[in-house]
């Protein structure tokens, strides 16, 4: 029973370390995942508390739930709008990037390790994924706001590139310890399996659990779990059967997610916290696997092997994946910079040692080696790279708190609340005097934690809390009522955007009468800017793509329906 109260003790401090040092690793703009490795090499044998643990099984069982988890949230937040500009290529770079990156990487293995070629290959093969828990946690925990291609590009293609990853790891590893025949042909079916299933189960999964949470009345807390089981039931489903887990479990709760649901704000808030709980595991779990003092001997050629995949073979394979595709150069670079490692090649790693192949602990000490490297070079730059590269947009949203309203039938509308603070646009102005857009209405106003009768008669002063109903598409338009911008100097509207703002819908020649502008080479008179920006930029224009006419700079401000709504104008180039 000792042993036991211990156990958990343990368990829960090295929990509450690792959310406390999470802070600590924010304000200095380190991966949290880096600190959450570093915390279970701290704990293994050649640190502090000395814990042996050589369980390749556990490790392995852990690593793959815990990914399941992180793909499924991962899935339930990506809005499906997001193909529309980044679905060709993300998989493009699923497959074909995954693909270049393990052949170039492996090659230059073979000579910087002297190893076999299978051998250099297979660590090229474990190393080629990005990974869904690296990129998710650095995109979404930095308060960063990429244009959204890049973003997307990105998160599309580290939560589907891992069936082609695991695809080549277990074709090599065959190789080397069995040497069947017919290799090609097996190869071919073995991807064509992991990927078909991996797709059709996912979609369907998504599709029936989505059906059973809404038919199904249950306590709300419970609404979660179901969802949580829905998902891994879909991954352990389809390994099962041959497919891949991970692609399916990433489009179940992608296809989930994009549908209406009962307590969708309860399942996504759930999942985010339960998500973080699966990296602070894995990632110690997969820590104290490793044994320090054997990565100080493969330290030099490690960070040439890591330099290789970074500086080579990822950008390399973005290269000639995207360049086809009219990708701008600025984000085919970010994109290249941003193929963080985390817990997928580790566990890939595992493949070698559980099969018993000659080599296996080096190549696992260098995979190893080759993340702590991504995550702590790439991972710390993911900021400073994105503003260099001019791809950071003003936030969405700054309101303090949003919640669906979980109605059935029901439109989309949303509870959305402020709180008024000393810089507040809308300090000391009467509620019924705000410049509100048209679906937005104040439902309540609480000053000193009481809420007030007539909150239309009021005068809004510090510290009020206001409450609004609104629909999401004019959510935006009630940040700039009640928040003051906030951020880099920058990212502010006006800076950012122009000092203008056109309506979509404006033709050129409109623009080029009003403003002495020649109408572009290729561009037709009397198509409309908006029109003009979408051939520009191939149907897939942003948030924050630009162009320059003559002496002016016009920036895509809003989109909706695939059509851009509104454009910033600036006369003169970008500041800064």
């Amino acid at each position: 029973m000792a042993l036991t109260n211990q156990l958990i003790l343990f368990g829960a401090a090295l929990l509450l370390t690792s959310i406390v040092a999470s802070v600590v690793s924010d304000r200095l703009g380190a991966p949290m995942l880096l600190l959450f490795l570093g915390i279970g090499m701290l704990l293994g044998e050649d640190g502090l508390f000395g814990v042996a643990f050589h369980d390749l099984q556990a490790a392995h069982l852990i690593g793959s739930l815990a990914l399941a988890i992180i793909l499924f949230d991962g899935g339930l937040r990506t809005h499906a709008s997001t193909f529309r500009v980044a679905l060709k290529p993300a998989l493009t770079l699923a497959t074909g990037g995954v693909l270049i990156t393990a052949a170039v990487t492996g090659g230059l293995a073979a000579w910087i390790f002297a190893l076999d070629w299978p051998q250099a290959l297979l660590l090229g093969a474990i190393v080629s994924s990005t990974d869904a828990a690296a990129v998710f946690s650095l995109l979404h925990g930095r308060g960063l706001e990429l244009k959204q291609r890049v973003a997307a590009t990105l998160e599309i293609e580290s939560g589907s590139n891992d069936p082609m990853a695991i695809f080549l790891t277990v074709l090599l590893v065959e190789l080397l310890a069995q040497r069947p025949e017919h290799l090609a042909l097996t190869a071919a079916l073995e991807l064509g399996q992991q990927l078909g299933l991996g797709a059709l189960l996912g979609t369907l999964g998504g599709v029936l659990l989505a059906g059973i949470i809404n038919r199904l009345t249950l306590t709300p807390g419970l609404y979660p779990l179901l969802a949580l089981g829905g998902g891994l039931a879909v991954f352990g489903g389809t390994a099962v059967l041959g497919g891949s887990g991970f692609l399916a479990v990433y489009l179940a709760g992608l296809i989930a997610g994009n549908r209406r649901l009962q307590a969708a704000q309860n399942i996504r808030r759930f999942h985010d916290g339960f998500a973080w709980l699966a990296q602070i595991t894995m990632f110690v779990v997969l820590g104290l696997l490793v044994t320090p003092s054997e990565l100080a001997a493969i330290a030099v050629p490690g960070l040439l092997a890591a330099a290789a995949l970074i500086l080579v073979a990822r950008p390399l394979g973005v290269i000639l994946c995207l360049a086809p595709l009219r990708f701008p150069w600025r984000e085919q670079l970010f994109i290249a910079w941003v193929g963080l490692r985390g817990a997928v090649p580790i566990v890939l790693a595992l493949f070698p040692l559980l099969a018993d192949i000659e080599q296996a602990q080096l190549l696992f000490n260098i995979a190893f080696f080759v993340v702590l490297v991504s995550l702590l070079v790439q991972g710390w730059t993911i900021a400073p790279a994105a503003r260099l590269l001019g791809l950071e947009v003003p936030p969405d949203s700054g309101a303090a708190q949003r919640q669906e309203i979980d109605v059935p039938h029901q439109t989309d509308y949303e509870f959305v609340a402020y709180r008024i603070t000393d810089s507040s646009p809308a300090l000391y102005k009467p509620v019924d005097r705000l410049a509100l857009p048209g679906s937005a209405q104040v439902i309540a106003l609480f000053r000193g934690g009481q809420a007030l009768a007539e909150p239309a008669r009021e005068v809004l002063r510090p510290r009020d809390h206001v409450y609004l109903l609104s629909l999401p598409r004019d959510i935006a338009a009630l940040d700039r009522v009640f928040v003051a911008p906030a951020g880099p100097a920058y990212l502010t509207e006006q800076r950012f955007f122009g000092e203008f703002t056109l309506d979509g819908e404006t033709r050129l020649i409109d623009l080029a009468g009003a403003y002495g502008l020649s109408v572009p080479s290729g561009a037709q008179p009397e198509e409309s800017l908006s029109d003009y920006l979408l051939w520009i930029f191939n149907n897939r224009a942003v948030i924050g793509d630009r162009v320059r006419i003559d002496n002016l700079q016009f920036t895509v401000r809003a989109i909706e329906d695939g059509r851009i709504t509104s454009v910033g104008m600036r006369i003169g180039r970008q500041p800064g």
